[in-house]
Order: structure tokens, then C-alpha cells, then sequence
């Protein structure tokens, strides 16, 4: 009895320990769900539209169009109606019955709304809350503590109207380039906390150690006390300071120091956490908090640059939305640390939260994963007025002043400016970060920072050159397949190599098609509004991924495509880290085999591999990275080298071909020595050799019909080849023998000198043609027809994954890859990448396996471009897409470039964007050589059994 009356004496002093610690901190209690994974359901009541009319059930949060309410709205669809935004107003009204702990009476106790579209009516068991809140994307607060029952069930009621009845307030948010949603979207909680307590903490850690802490505490009865207690991300405790607290002040200011601390940036994201305790005359704790931080120092150097802890940075950025295909603004944790993760794989540092503050967890991941962030009030073109405004910078400030990642406030997107709110952002931010103007018209610089959007490379050059510092915080806008990664190899080595560089942010990180309940949940873009994405809606990579992966990677190696014959193992290596030095990174090589068109799996074989020793080069400087390699490196076919931050994080891999075309093609293209043979008649040539049969008509020098009889395959490639540029025509034909192949050559007038097709016995047919085209031209080369719909699949040794433009070769490295046929357009059901069709660069060979059989085609020749069929590539009204050949599968020695929907005269002016960007300069003779075998080849030589080994895992 005794033992049983301790054990129960000793739970009771847990619970009063327990309660009694609670009691000193804040109390969390959610009513909805925590993110758009983790829900709870609401009644609900939608007073439009789909589902209206009567009381059903919602999960919160949500937005309701995704949950089958309401109508959807692109925000460009209100242009349309003119001035009478109401058409496309619907409110819902929600209701949700909850209980508080008994505990919390006495307490203050305030009901906390993360986000609502837009305006948002609260009630409280049939009471006010207060007034009705306006603004969607801001965390808003009531004090609820004396409308709550404590004995029993409380009723919260919520209307949201969809439209703001602030004009100023849909100006900013609603009337937009990109859908608009309503609904409770983000988490609604409790907060309970005692009458004496922090309301917020406001820290100002600087590089070097210092800090400093705004601490504003509220209902003091007495003289207190603060202590500050700081630890490191090992719980180590560096610092410790005691502030007195006059109850008749509203805040207090902290001042301490920090010896040896570790700055925050974002190659180094150190985070420190600053624990705050108000403690009374007596000592007693009264309330406790704890803030993370960073020490970091920003500064803007009028006409110099943007400095992080007294170095210069430049922002590798994005544009991005808070915006999943299923669940519109909702999103998950698992979402937003995806985001977050990809944009540190594109080797991007900083993001521009457009054109609205994100949810408070992507910026956590910000600080703890190194990302920087420019913070953005709404206002798409259109500004807050100062009434509606300046409550909501309060909010988002408040909100968000402690995260070290941002770096800059906006104040509104392209004329969206309301420039009475500027000086509100210090009020609230004790750290008083630079307030900036994402604009697209000049003469809205601030502060000494230019961000105008969608410049040219040559205008870049002018205004670079200026007195300003140029921080474009939209450029080469990604709509379709045009802009993002094209053309951002020579905006990037401008601003690296430019003083007056901020940096550059892209327009935008996904396509934001929607997933439409109301249509059988098709993906929607609206039109070719929304489809402006580096990654596709559901973060498939598209070909821009892979590019800036590449161009933004902070080593740089000059690694030739080919290793050259005299290659020493000294490769140039150019360290654009801002931060860290090449010793901290670690460097590994490989010598590898690509796999055979017969074998079992794509990618290539590592046969051998090593370390190599770190250069010592400095941030921002240039060095050389020395390799060991064995001395037999050139019986492999490619050097692979892979460099590691010092996280252990893959910053890149390079490839560089060892072995030459040729020499990769022993084995596959095959030769007999029995005789093949040709047949004339008045109208045709027919070339046999081996199971192989080509017949070439005599008048356009063009391949009519191809057979394989081992098989009965007949494949429908013919119709070529034809000049993709330049005028040709048959002037005499002739057959005759080459040892035991048979030849016939066609020579011809005009740009195409002469096409030479040669059969093997083993049915390997080559064709040798040689042409010339003077002037700027799209491409050249020749061109062949096969159905499209007839097509299964490629295979392919050359540049991959992707397809390239001229402007866009970054990112493809050499190796076997493969593709089922697909016929994605950007934003649009279904979407399947890569995408199928397009330009492909340096192949060595590539397999069509179609519904006739197998065509193989293959070049011992450097630089063939292979061109699949007709795609959507960039859409915009003049034209849809940049010229494409004729014939739908050519064979290429140059591509075209890909402008942006922004270029002017659209993408027949691609050359505004820079050198990469212009229409090839040709002139003089070209000759290749092509291989053709059609159906599939017959093979004798004994292949090596490889198993395809884990590429990830072989450094």
C-alpha cells in the first residue's frame, strides 16, 4: 500500500512539474492540420460554384477549388471581366468545435491563422473575434482568451471571402499572372502563453561574434529580468547574459559576445539558438523561449556589390510560388524540403519567395540547409494601399525577422510598389535589412539596387557598367522550353566577372499546372500562362535543370569533350565558391567503359578509380586540379570526375571521351568480307548486302525503301537525305565496287556536292555526303522521314538526358541513355520526362526501336546532332516555336538556339541573349560519314555479362 501510495505521489509531482513547465513556455495547440499532408476536417459551406449551396465537409488546410468547392480562377481571368471582380467571388464558411484545457483559464490565449484567401471573418461561439483580417498570405492573430468556454465545447466560425472587399488588396494579390485559390490554406492553432511573457524576440547577430536582441515582453507587474543563454548546434552553451526589464518599458535590448563564432552563410549555415528567459525580482522563471539564428552581417556597398560577412556574393536564385499540382498553396513538409534540395542540386544559392511571403517552414529549411531569401511582401503589379499594407508588413516581419537566410525585404513585384510602406520594414526589423523593389521598369531602383527584370545580354552589359548595383530578380523567363538554363551560361559568366553583379534570379522554379477536380483532374497551366517552370509541376526535371547544374556549379573545370592525346593530368579549375577553398572539397576520378548497344543496361561501367589530392585554390581564384591517372587511361572509353563539397554533396560530375568515335564503334559496326551487290533498273538502285536491302531512287538521289529479309522487316525511313539548308539537285549518278562493297554515288548541283552510299556484306550500309552553306543559319545537315507513330523508344551514345539548343549544351554529358517516345508539352497531360523529341548532341550511335524493327545509326565523326521529330518547344503567339528542319529526323552539325517568350520579335531574335544565343556563322565544306543498319545487326563477338552497376555509389 505504502509502494503504490509513492508511485502515485510521485506521478502527481511529474504532472505538476510538467504543467508547471509548460505554463512558462508557449502552449501550441492546433485546430486544423499541421501542413497539407496532415489535415483535419472542418464543416463547411461554400456559397458558390461546385458543392455549394449546402453544408459538407472540408480538410483543413486546403484550398477549397482542390477539395472539390467554388470555381477556379487564373488570375488574368479578371482582365477579362473589367473592373467587376465580385463575378468570381464565393465565401466559405467553415465551422469547428473544439475543447481547451481546463489549465489554460487565466492564461492569454490568442487563435493564430498561418494563411487565409483572402479576407477572413473569425468568431468565437458566436462572438467576434475581431476585425475581419485582409491578406492572404500573412500569420495573422486574435486574442480569444475572453470568449472561450473552459468547461465545455467552443464553436469557431470562419468566413472567407474569396475576394477582398480592399480593392488595393485583390490589386496585389489576386489580379496576377498565376492562379489564385480560396480557403484556409495553411495551419490554424492555439497559443496559450501566461499574463507576464516575450511576445517576440528581434536578434541582430553579426559576423565576428556580436549580438544584440530586441526583447519585447508584455503584462509585467513587476521589475524583471532577462536571461540570454546561447549555445552552439552542439548544446554547448557560449555565451550567457543578464538584462534588467523596468516593467514600465516595453522591450529591453540584449548586448553580448561571442568569441570564435561561427558565421552563417550559405555554404556554412552554422545555427546558434538564443534561450530566452524572463525571469521576476525574485529570480523565479516567469516565461521562456528559444530563437535559432545565424551570425552573418549583410551589407550593400553603394556601387560595389552585396557583401556577406565582408565578402562579395552573388545570388544564384530562382523565382518561387508555394504551389503543388494537388493541393494548390498547401503543402507539405516533405514538399517544401524537396524544393529546398533541389534548389542546392542545382547548385543554386538563393531563392526570391515571389510574389508572396512562403510558409515559415521553407524558411527554416532555408537557414539550416544554406539557402539566402529575398522575403516578399504581395503586389504582383499592383500595390497595397498604405492602410491595407502596412499591417501586413507588420505581420510578415514579425513573422519572419529571426531567419538568417533572408538577406533582402521586397517590397512588392514590378510596380506592385507601395514606397509610403519602405520605412515600416525597421519599425518591426530589428536587424534593419535593405528593403528592395522587384521591378520591371527602370527607375524604380532603392537603396542603391537595381532588380529590373528581363534585360538583354547587351543591355545587361550597360547597366552593369553603370553606377548601380544590378540584381535582376526575374530574367530568361522559363515559359515551355525557352529560357531558364538557355542562354544562362553567358548571362552567368557576365555577372560573375562584373563588380556591380547582385546576382540574378530566374523566372520561375516550377509550371504550376494545376490539378483540376472539376475536369477529371486533368493538369491544367492555363493556356501558356503558368507553364514557366525550370521543373515541371510535380518537380520532374526539365532540360534548364540540368543546364544551371552545371553552369552554376562552384568548381569549374575546363574539361575538353575529347581528352586530348597530350592530355598530363593538369586540368584549369576555377573556384566560385564565395566562401570555401578547394581543400575543403574532395575530388575522385574514374575510368570507365559506356555500355554496348547489345548490352543489358545503359550508363557505363567503372573499370577504375581513384582519389585525387584537393588543389589549395581559394574562393573566387583560379588553380589547376592535377590527376595520377594509370597508364593504360586510354583503353577506356571516358575519364569521369566528380567533385564533393564539404558536406559530402556531389557538386558535379564531368566526362571527357577518351577513345575516338571510331575506335567506340569496334565491334557494332560490323564488316564482312563477302561480296554485296547492286541492281539498277531505269528508275532505281537496289544495294544488298547481307539480310540488308536499300533501294535509292535515281532522279532525287533519295532513299525510297529499306528491307531486312532475315526478318521480313521493311522500315519506313526514307524520303533523304534532303539539304536542311541550301538548294541540291541530281546531275549524274554511278555504280560501281569498293573492294566487295557495293557503291552507288549521286553527285549533285547546288549546296550538296555529292552523297556516297556504300553496302557492307554484314548489311552495315555507310553513306558519306559532303555540303556547303555560307551565312547565319538555324542548322545544316540533312534530313530523312519515318512516322513518328511508329516509334517505341531510343537508345543513344552522345549528350544526355535531355535535348539541347545551341544555347543550352550545359549539363549533357556523354553517355548511354535511353528514352521511351513520349509527346510531353510542357504543362500539359500527361507529362513524361525527358522529353522524347528534339536535338540531340555528339552521338556516337543511337538505336530506334519502332513497330517495323530496329534502325541504327552511328557516326565515327565528332559534333553529329541528331534531331527527333517535330516538338513543342517554346509557344508564343507570332511564332510557335523556332524554325524546324524539314523531314522529321535529321542529322546535324548545328542546332538553333532557344530564345524566351520575352525576346524581342519573340524567337527569331534569339542573338539579344549573347554569343551563344546567335544563329550559327557557317561557311566552307562539311563531310561526315553515316552508318546505317536497318532491322537488327547480327553479331558474332562475345560481349562482357556487365550488370549495371550503382552509378551513385562508385566514388
Amino acid at each position: 500500500m505504502k509502494q503504490i501510495f509513492k508511485v502515485g505521489l510521485l506521478v502527481t509531482l511529474n504532472f505538476l512539474l510538467l504543467t508547471s513547465l509548460h505554463s512558462q513556455t508557449k502552449q501550441i495547440q492546433f485546430l486544423s492540420g499541421t501542413d497539407a499532408a496532415h489535415t483535419v476536417q472542418w464543416d463547411f459551406f461554400c456559397t458558390a460554384g461546385r458543392n455549394s449551396g449546402e453544408w459538407k465537409k472540408i480538410q483543413v488546410p486546403s484550398c477549397w477549388e482542390q477539395q472539390g468547392f467554388g470555381n477556379y480562377n487564373y488570375g488574368r481571368d479578371y482582365k477579362t471581366n473589367g473592373k467587376n471582380f465580385r463575378f468570381y467571388d464565393e465565401k466559405g464558411m467553415y465551422k469547428y468545435q473544439f475543447k481547451v484545457p481546463a489549465a489554460w483559464k487565466g492564461k492569454n490565449i490568442h487563435l493564430v491563422f498561418d494563411g487565409s484567401m483572402t479576407d477572413t471573418e473569425v468568431k468565437i461561439n458566436g462572438k467576434s473575434a475581431g476585425e475581419i483580417h485582409k491578406g492572404a498570405f500573412y500569420r495573422f492573430k486574435y486574442d480569444i482568451s475572453s470568449l472561450l468556454n473552459y468547461d465545455k465545447p467552443n464553436t469557431l466560425e470562419v468566413t472567407v471571402s474569396k475576394m477582398s472587399s480592399d480593392a488595393s488588396v485583390n490589386n496585389a494579390e489576386r489580379l496576377a499572372d498565376y492562379w489564385v485559390f480560396g480557403g484556409i490554406f495553411r495551419p490554424v492553432f492555439l497559443e496559450a502563453t501566461p499574463k507576464q511573457y516575450i511576445d517576440y524576440v528581434g536578434i541582430d547577430a553579426k559576423h565576428g561574434g556580436s549580438f544584440a536582441m530586441k526583447v519585447s515582453a508584455k503584462g509585467l507587474t513587476q521589475n524583471a529580468t532577462i536571461v540570454t543563454t546561447i549555445t552552439d548546434a552542439n548544446k554547448k552553451v557560449v555565451a550567457t547574459v543578464k538584462t534588467p526589464l523596468a516593467k514600465t518599458a516595453d522591450h529591453v535590448i540584449v548586448n553580448s559576445t561571442v568569441a570564435n563564432s561561427q558565421s552563417w552563410t550559405s555554404e556554412t549555415p552554422n545555427l546558434y539558438t538564443a534561450t530566452v528567459v524572463l525571469q521576476d525580482a525574485a529570480g523565479k522563471k516567469l516565461y521562456e523561449l528559444s530563437e535559432k539564428f545565424g551570425f552573418r552581417t549583410i551589407e550593400v556597398r553603394r556601387g560595389q556589390g552585396i557583401y556577406i560577412n565582408g565578402t562579395q556574393v552573388k545570388f544564384k536564385g530562382v523565382n518561387r510560388h508555394c504551389f503543388w499540382p494537388e493541393t494548390a498553396r498547401s503543402l507539405s513538409k516533405e514538399q517544401e524540403l524537396a524544393d529546398v534540395l533541389l534548389l542546392k542540386e542545382m547548385n543554386m544559392n538563393a531563392v526570391r519567395c515571389s510574389h508572396y511571403p512562403p510558409d515559415n517552414y521553407f524558411l527554416q529549411l532555408c537557414d539550416s540547409l544554406g539557402i539566402y531569401v529575398i522575403d516578399e511582401l504581395a503586389g504582383w503589379q499592383k500595390a497595397y494601399s498604405t492602410q491595407a499594407g502596412a499591417p501586413l508588413v507588420k505581420e510578415m516581419v514579425l513573422r519572419d525577422l529571426n531567419h538568417p537566410s533572408i538577406v533582402f525585404w521586397s517590397n512588392g513585384n514590378e510596380g506592385g510598389h507601395n514606397k509610403e510602406l519602405v520605412d515600416d520594414y525597421a519599425q518591426y526589423d530589428f536587424s534593419n535589412r535593405t528593403v528592395i523593389h522587384a521591378h520591371h521598369r527602370p527607375g524604380n531602383a532603392i537603396n542603391g539596387i537595381d532588380c529590373n527584370h528581363y534585360e538583354d545580354y547587351y543591355s545587361t552589359e550597360k547597366i552593369l557598367n553603370d553606377s548601380l548595383i544590378y540584381m535582376p530578380t526575374e530574367m530568361l523567363h522559363a515559359q515551355d522550353d525557352g529560357g531558364g538554363g538557355a542562354a544562362m551560361e553567358d548571362f552567368w559568366n557576365l555577372h560573375w566577372r562584373s563588380q556591380r553583379s547582385g546576382g540574378v534570379f530566374i523566372w520561375a522554379l516550377v509550371d504550376e499546372a494545376v490539378v483540376r477536380t472539376d475536369l477529371n483532374n486533368v493538369l491544367d497551366a492555363n493556356g501558356l500562362n503558368a507553364n514557366d517552370g525550370i521543373l515541371g509541376p510535380h518537380r520532374e526535371k526539365e532540360g534548364s535543370y540540368y543546364a544551371l547544374r552545371e553552369i552554376f556549379s562552384p568548381i569549374q573545370l575546363k574539361l575538353p569533350a575529347q581528352l586530348p592525346s597530350t592530355f598530363n593530368g593538369s586540368i584549369e579549375l576555377d573556384n566560385r565558391f564565395h566562401f570555401t577553398n578547394t581543400k575543403q572539397c574532395t575530388f575522385y576520378w574514374a575510368l570507365v567503359d559506356f555500355s554496348k548497344p547489345f548490352d543489358r543496361f545503359d550508363g557505363y561501367i567503372v573499370k577504375q578509380k581513384g582519389t585525387i589530392t584537393a588543389p589549395d585554390i581559394a574562393a573566387t581564384k583560379q588553380g589547376t586540379l592535377q590527376l595520377q591517372l594509370p597508364a593504360d587511361y586510354k583503353n577506356y572509353d571516358a575519364l569521369i570526375i566528380v567533385a564533393r563539397d564539404p558536406y559530402g554533396k556531389e557538386i558535379y560530375k564531368w566526362t571527357s571521351e577518351i577513345k575516338t568515335k571510331q575506335l567506340q564503334l569496334n565491334g557494332f559496326v560490323t564488316v564482312k568480307n563477302d561480296e554485296a551487290t547492286v541492281k539498277e533498273t531505269d528508275t532505281v538502285y537496289s544495294i544488298t548486302g547481307g539480310d540488308v536491302t536499300i533501294v535509292l531512287d535515281k532522279k532525287s538521289g533519295n532513299l525510297v525503301t529499306t528491307k531486312n529479309s532475315s526478318n521480313d522487316y521493311v522500315l519506313s525511313f526514307n524520303n533523304g537525305p534532303v539539304l536542311v539548308k541550301g538548294t541540291a539537285s541530281v546531275v549524274s549518278s554511278k555504280t560501281y565496287k569498293e573492294g566487295n562493297n557495293a557503291v552507288v554515288e549521286f553527285m549533285y548541283s547546288g549546296d550538296l556536292h555529292f552523297v556516297k552510299w556504300k553496302m557492307n556484306a554484314s548489311g552495315w550500309t555507310t553513306m558519306e555526303y559532303e555540303y556547303a552553306v555560307t551565312g547565319d543559319a538555324p542548322f545544316t545537315g540533312i534530313s530523312f522521314n519515318y512516322p513518328e507513330n511508329y516509334v517505341i523508344s531510343s537508345r543513344w551514345l552522345g549528350k544526355g538526358p535531355v535535348r539541347q539548343w545551341k544555347n543550352r549544351m550545359a549539363g549533357t554529358p556523354v553517355n548511354v541513355w535511353q528514352n521511351l517516345y513520349n509527346n510531353t508539352h510542357t504543362g500539359y497531360s500527361p507529362v513524361v520526362y525527358p522529353e522524347f523529341k528534339g536535338y540531340y548532341g555528339d552521338v556516337t550511335w543511337m538505336e530506334l526501336n519502332t513497330v517495323e524493327g530496329k534502325l541504327y545509326i552511328a557516326s565515327p565523326d565528332n559534333g553529329l546532332f541528331v534531331r527527333l521529330f517535330d516538338f513543342y518547344a517554346l509557344s508564343a503567339a507570332a511564332k510557335p516555336h523556332p524554325e524546324i528542319p524539314v523531314g522529321n529526323i535529321s542529322f546535324l552539325d548545328c542546332i538553333p538556339p532557344i530564345g524566351t517568350k520575352l525576346a524581342t520579335g519573340l524567337t527569331t531574335n534569339t542573338r539579344v541573349y549573347g554569343p551563344m544565343s546567335e544563329l550559327n556563322h557557317v561557311s566552307g565544306s562539311k563531310k561526315r560519314t553515316l552508318y546505317f543498319y536497318f532491322g537488327l545487326p547480327k553479331t558474332t563477338d562475345s560481349k562482357e555479362n556487365y550488370s549495371r552497376p550503382a552509378v551513385d555509389n562508385v566514388f
